[in-house]
């Protein structure tokens, strides 16, 4: 079967070097695994990230083309080892073991290829071997036991005596036979929504987060300037704005200061503050900004101020202080409802969102300040500021208002009706078909019984004092014929929250899964909501999202839990979503945090969300984010130590070489793909492993030699000799289709076979 001599030493130019891993952790991992049950297999790449759709065609592992861990990239450098491999066969070896080959080296391309080498956990020893199933395994070691010394040095498996691979199979096999190659592509369970953001049994959608700062007091909002830069900024409730750098440090001096202006208290509860930042759609050309605060003014009267400032020449990073120009004022009754939301459109002009003057009930007059269209209060604002008006006035009122020609009205209003409107935002649209781009998603934080979001539309009344939510408030305003209100797209009851925090329509590029959610929260439950829109009914549905699941959060750097108080939302330049949170609601308590979100079932190919900011100087110094947060696979780690502990200590004494072996099980592994070159030795550079989601196409015989490999084809155009191509896949797909655009695949899983354990070192590709 084997035309060629098996190099001596056996495959080193693609196998790994052998590395000794402690008995203690592979004790603490099985009593962690046994007892806990914590490290179930889940959709990842040997790069401990989430699957991906790849951008291309795979010519070779073609099974994976729609959803696994392998771009086209990727794909030619398995085929590349699988041919310099098949060199060693003749005829009858490519019949009996081409498909075999194929199926083990393209289980890295598996959407659960991290479960089936045992790469969930960074810290562990990678298997230089995917899991098999026992019958499959048998078969295979039966026709092609030769054929092992080709795939991996190993000497455990190379020592497998003659054709009698029960000693070979138990070193392959997984304790969940579920995950095994090739049951793991017929389980109907673990492939019917792969690809899909991930839901409990209550369809409560499974998302983690990545902390990304932290010790802000009460952070109000993280705005992006839309320069290019990719800097995001971040405003405390106190006046103080921070400058956050693409690489995730701080700038060690603020952007702004203005706490000796802005009206606040350490109460909890305080709704005064700096409540908003925007800025100019031509910020990079003009420098300009825009800031929305509660001061006093003369006599001690409480105000809302919006005002323009401008970036400092000497320094980007810094608001030149002496530029301020105030816009607009406006009197607050009361210390509450202050509103605060200032965006821009895409006509370009501003809108400012204020609330309904505060107290409770909008007392206010005969309607109210929200139904009083002579108020600024309750309503939503739409001003020019890009020239000055009439009367003296510092912006422009857009002829195109609705209430412009009504007596009476004020003529900078575009929508009313409104309680206190907390945080608002314009969709970006669909990246590709731009349906949904330009719409005004705000929540409308309710009285007594109902949180509500709102779609802003011009002229729109949103009914507030006469209805909260889609109930009556006030009876005698709600009976007036004449209110022509618009209803919520959603509205909750206070057994849910009692206070909406508005967020966003996610359009980012990492987290295709979360493309078109409108996704919002409550700062007093502290849950974090999705609204869906049905396109045919134009009705949205609502689902939680939970944060907690340590089999979905196991990924490095992610964590499944947050501060309770939801503040904010915030978008990146680059489209991702965040969100802003204290444990401590007090506008001087260093408790905030900001956090992003990550979708654990899916991500973008590699490569798709590349981007280049434009360089900014800094003269201020940077600090480094440290979090504060325990990751999720800390607090995996913590109970497995805890659980080692827990072992007789004559067990752990027994242990060989525990020092030198415990410093080697937590290296960090590299992906089996082999190269061209050979295995590098200890101490060489190692190759970083990477992660990415879509449905199972029916399997495809093995192509013929891809024309891309141009150094295997010389080789054989030199020996005057052509291989045929190998055989089918043996296993071929049973049980129902996966969804459209979700593929199967399988994932590794760790052997802890005496005290070793087994690494994959690639070499670097010629």
């Amino acid at each position: 079967m084997l035309r060629r001599s098996i190099p001596r030493g056996g495959w080193s130019r693609w196998t790994p070097w052998l590395l000794t891993s402690p008995r203690i952790f592979c004790l603490s991992l099985i009593v962690l695994l046994g007892q806990v049950g914590l490290l179930q297999g889940h959709p990842q790449c040997l790069d401990y990230r989430p699957p991906f759709q790849p951008l291309q065609h795979l010519e070779f592992c073609s099974d994976y083309e729609s959803f696994g861990c392998c771009d086209q990239r990727k794909d030619h450098r398995i085929a590349a080892r699988y041919w310099d491999i098949m060199e060693y066969f003749d005829l009858k070896g490519h019949e009996l073991c081409g498909g075999y080959i194929k199926d083990i080296l393209c289980q890295e391309c598996s959407p659960y290829a991290a479960h089936l080498y045992d790469a969930e956990n960074p810290r562990t020893p990678l298997r230089n071997l995917p899991g098999l199933c026992s019958d499959y395994c048998s078969a295979f070691h039966s026709n092609c036991h030769s054929a092992i010394a080709l795939l991996t040095n190993d000497r455990r498996f190379q020592e497998s005596p003659g054709k009698d691979g029960t000693r070979f199979c138990h070193l392959l096999n997984l304790p969940d036979k579920d995950y095994c190659f090739p049951n793991i592509l017929r389980s109907d369970h673990l492939n019917r929504n792969l690809g899909t953001v991930a839901e409990d049994r209550r369809g409560c959608l499974q998302l983690c987060l990545a902390e990304v700062a932290n010790r802000l007091r009460n952070p109000v909002a993280m705005v992006h300037a839309g320069d290019g830069t990719h800097r995001f900024f971040v405003a405390e409730q106190v006046g103080v704005v921070w400058v956050y750098l693409p690489d995730g440090s701080r700038l060690e001096q603020p952007f702004l200061d203005l706490k000796s202006l802005v009206l606040t208290t350490p109460w909890i509860g305080d709704e005064r503050g700096f409540l908003g930042l925007a800025f100019h759609p031509r910020f990079r050309r003009n420098r300009k900004f825009y800031i929305y605060y509660s001061c006093l003014g003369k006599k001690r009267v409480e105000k809302i101020r919006i005002s323009e400032m401008k970036v400092s020449r000497a320094d980007p990073n810094k608001a030149d202080p002496k530029s301020e120009r105030v816009i607009l004022e406006i009197e607050e009754p009361a210390s509450n409802h202050n509103g605060g939301q200032l965006l821009f459109g895409l006509d370009g002009y501003m809108y400012i969102f204020t609330g309904d003057g505060g107290q409770a009930g909008d007392p206010f007059g005969k309607f109210g300040n929200a139904q009083n269209k002579s108020s600024l209060l309750g309503k939503v604002l739409r001003i020019d500021v890009n020239g000055a008006g009439s009367g003296g006035k510092r912006y422009r009122v857009p002829m195109d208002n609705p209430f412009v020609s009504e007596p009476g009205a004020h003529p900078a209003i575009y929508a009313y009706g409104i309680r206190n409107m907390w945080r608002c935002a314009v969709d970006r649209g669909d990246p590709i078909t731009h349906q949904g781009r330009g719409r005004m998603f705000c929540g409308d934080v309710g009285e007594n019984r109902f949180e509500e979001v709102d779609i802003i539309v011009k002229g729109g009344n949103y009914g507030w004092r006469a209805k909260e939510g889609f109930e009556c408030y006030d009876k005698k305003l709600c009976q007036n014929a004449s209110l022509d209100d618009i209803l919520p797209i959603y509205a909750y009851g206070h057994a849910v929250g009692k206070s909406v925090t508005g967020g966003y329509v996610y359009r980012g590029c990492e987290s295709p899964n979360l493309n078109g959610l409108y996704i919002f929260g409550d700062f007093m439950s502290g849950r974090l909501m999705a609204l869906q829109e049905d396109r045919k009914t134009k009705k949205w549905k609502k689902q939680d999202i939970c944060l907690g699941s340590t089999e979905s959060c196991a990924f490095p750097g992610l964590i499944s839990t947050h501060s309770k108080f939801i503040i904010s939302f915030g978008e990146d330049e680059a489209g991702e979503l965040y969100f802003l949170a204290t444990s401590y609601p007090s506008a001087y308590a260093p408790h905030g945090s900001i956090y992003k979100f990550v979708d654990p079932s899916r991500r973008a190919p590699p490569g798709k969300c590349k981007y280049k900011p434009v360089p900014v100087k800094t003269r201020s110094k940077r600090v480094q984010f440290r979090p504060l947060a325990k990751m999720v696979l800390d607090l995996l780690k913590e109970q497995s130590e805890k659980a080692a502990r827990k072992l007789s200590s004559a067990t752990l004494a027994s242990s060989p070489n525990r020092a030198s072996s415990q410093k080697d099980s937590f290296k960090k592994p590299a992906s089996p793909t082999s190269s061209r070159k050979t295995s590098p030795g200890p101490g060489a550079k190692k190759r970083a492993r990477v992660w990415s989601p879509g449905p199972q196409g029916k399997r495809k015989g093995i192509p013929k030699r891809p024309s891309g490999i141009a150094r295997q084809a010389a080789q054989h155009r030199r020996a005057g000799r052509s291989l045929p191509p190998p055989l089918p896949s043996r296993w071929p797909l049973r049980g129902p289709e996966p969804p459209h655009h979700v593929e199967a695949a399988a994932e590794p899983d760790f052997r802890c076979a005496g005290s070793r354990g087994w690494r994959w070192e690639p070499s670097e590709r010629a």
